[in-house]
């Protein structure tokens, strides 16, 4: 039937109770079912409230930012709804708010989509309660409040809670009077907890009253921390008999709003292949064309007055419903006019080739060279490995080395100095056998 948004303001009006009131409270004729969105960006409350985390915090809005994403949010809704009917029947139905306020910038640009999709449930035979809570009827989400049939202001009938809540009101009034159905959407669900009367309120804001529950305390927790909603007591309670009667005066809203917002607009006649209908006469509520005054001396029309008007008006109707002549060639033949045919879009089914104007991309860093010791000469593929012997095992040249140079002392001959042998800084002579000065 349509789709209300229930709106909340600071000091915890009760939007989300409120809502889940008028959910079991719901006149539903046959056929017919109702489903409540927890759309409040600051997070949901009916999984740990009234459902008192019995089922996992798996399902619900979070879920349809990926499937918005995916194309698949029409879909995707359905296996997000828990039922919410005392008899199992499925029909009161629940779609979990989120889980983390951080959630909500993900779903930006899924209100819109996501409001389209609930007024198309109504043709399927759903009404819809959007809790927009505290913060929803402002920022992204507001299109959800925007686009709906009523928008439901909780407000409690204190001082505090009418002070607090007459700046968001003319607010949100000026919000649907720019950019939604209209300021008339708007109405007031009063909680009488403080001594103000609804005909009070209702004047001092300019609003209409939809509904006054009782602030009965006991009876509303169990829709905010859980309960038995099937009692017999808190079926029969004052909370939910004032919430049918805020039902249905939120339906009564939504058919006077309809009846004046909708134009009386003429059907389109439906093209057959038969003769066409005769078009049938404007209704009493379109004013017919005024005539145009006609002097006393022609009140009586010459004869040929009619005949040779009606005349003219038809070859002014064939001559601008005949097509252009077109030129006559040279034999005195019309040339033939060839219209423009529409150059059809380019498909593109290969590989797309990279934009033009992108950097290259950097070639790989050189891998990182080997530690050299600053003692070990580096050896290149130019040059041969000198001593291999001797570097695989250096103990056993020195040994050598040490018995070459004793060998030529026993026969009086002088040790060789070797290329790599320094003279003493002090005597001047060389270095003996062993005494090799490596090179700093």
């Amino acid at each position: 039937m349509a789709v209300i948004a229930v709106v909340g303001g600071p000091g915890a009006p009760g939007a989300t109770t409120t809502a889940l009131a008028l959910l079991l409270a719901w006149p539903l004729p046959a056929g017919r079912r109702i489903v409540l969105v927890e759309a409040d960006p600051d997070g949901g409350a009916v999984l740990a409230g009234a459902l008192e985390g019995r089922v996992e915090a798996v399902y619900g809005l979070r879920n349809l930012a990926v499937a918005d994403r995916r194309g698949l949010l029409a879909q995707t809704l359905w296996e997000q709804l828990i039922d919410l009917s005392p008899d199992g029947t499925a029909e009161r139905l629940l779609l979990p708010g989120l889980t983390d306020p951080t959630q909500a910038p993900g779903l930006a640009y899924t209100w819109e989509p996501l409001a389209e999709v609930l007024h198309g449930l109504e043709q399927q035979g759903y009404d819809v309660i959007v809790d927009l809570g505290r913060s929803g009827a402002t920022g992204p989400s507001a299109v959800l409040a925007r686009r709906a049939d009523v928008v439901a202001a909780t407000v409690r009938t204190t001082l505090r809670g009418l002070s607090s809540a007459r700046p968001r009101l003319s607010a949100l009034a000026e919000d649907l009077a720019t950019a939604g159905t209209g300021a008339d959407a708007l109405g007031l669900l009063l909680v009488g907890e403080g001594p103000y009367s609804g005909a009070e309120v209702s004047r001092e804001f300019g609003l209409p009253v939809l509904g006054l529950l009782p602030h009965a305390v006991r009876t509303a927790r169990v829709l905010s921390d859980g309960g038995d909603i099937t009692d017999r007591r808190f079926i029969r309670s004052e909370l939910m008999r004032t919430a049918r009667s805020a039902a249905d005066e939120v339906q009564l809203a939504v058919r006077r709003r309809r009846q004046r917002l909708a134009p009386g607009q003429i059907a389109a006649p439906v093209r057959s292949s038969g003769p066409s209908p005769v078009p049938s006469p404007l209704p009493s509520s379109v004013p017919s064309p005024i005539p145009a005054p006609v002097p006393p001396s022609m009140t009586t029309p010459m004869p040929m007055a009619v005949p040779m008007a009606a005349q003219m008006a038809a070859q002014m109707a064939a001559q601008m419903a005949a097509p252009m002549a077109s030129p006559s060639g040279p034999e005195g033949e019309p040339l033939s006019y060839t219209p423009p045919q529409p150059v059809p879009p380019v498909i593109v089914t290969g590989p797309v080739a990279p934009l033009a104007g992108l950097a290259p991309q950097p070639a790989a860093p050189a891998p990182f060279p080997a530690h050299v010791h600053p003692q070990q000469p580096v050896q290149g593929p130019y040059v041969q490995e000198q001593y291999p012997q001797q570097a695989q095992y250096p103990q056993q040249a020195h040994y050598a080395q040490q018995a070459q140079y004793a060998q030529q002392a026993q026969y009086g001959q002088q040790p060789p100095v070797e290329p790599h042998q320094q003279e003493h800084p002090v005597n001047g002579r060389p270095h003996g056998p062993g005494e090799v000065l490596r090179a700093r």
